[in-house]
């Protein structure tokens, strides 16, 4: 016996969860905003999202830009921080003070 299953049950599956999640209600209620409007937006795509609540204006590719800058900077930054770990335990460990030597 195989564990084959139709597609028709994965679209209902499918459908189930997108029901328990709240998707369709959400989506039918931004589809309702949208007929509602008295005068159509130009761009239905950004009125969805605005209903939506995502931001507007926003450069996503600087916002990469940024994240991967600041994951570089934490890097070097954990890596002066371990150097600096191990300097002062060998400093503890051999009486000196950071800095004298």
């Amino acid at each position: 016996m195989s564990n084959h299953v139709s597609p028709q049950s994965k679209k209902e599956e499918f459908r189930q969860y997108l029901e328990k999640s709240g998707v369709i209600e959400a989506l039918t209620k931004v589809l309702v905003g949208l007929y509602e409007e008295p005068e159509r937006p130009s761009n239905a795509v950004d009125y969805i999202k605005k209903y939506m609540g995502a931001p507007s204006n926003v450069d996503v590719e600087a916002l990469k830009s940024v994240c991967q800058d600041l994951r570089l900077q934490v890097e070097e930054l954990t890596r002066q921080n371990q150097e600096l770990k191990k300097e002062m335990a060998s400093s503890t460990a051999t009486g000196t003070a950071l800095g004298s030597g």
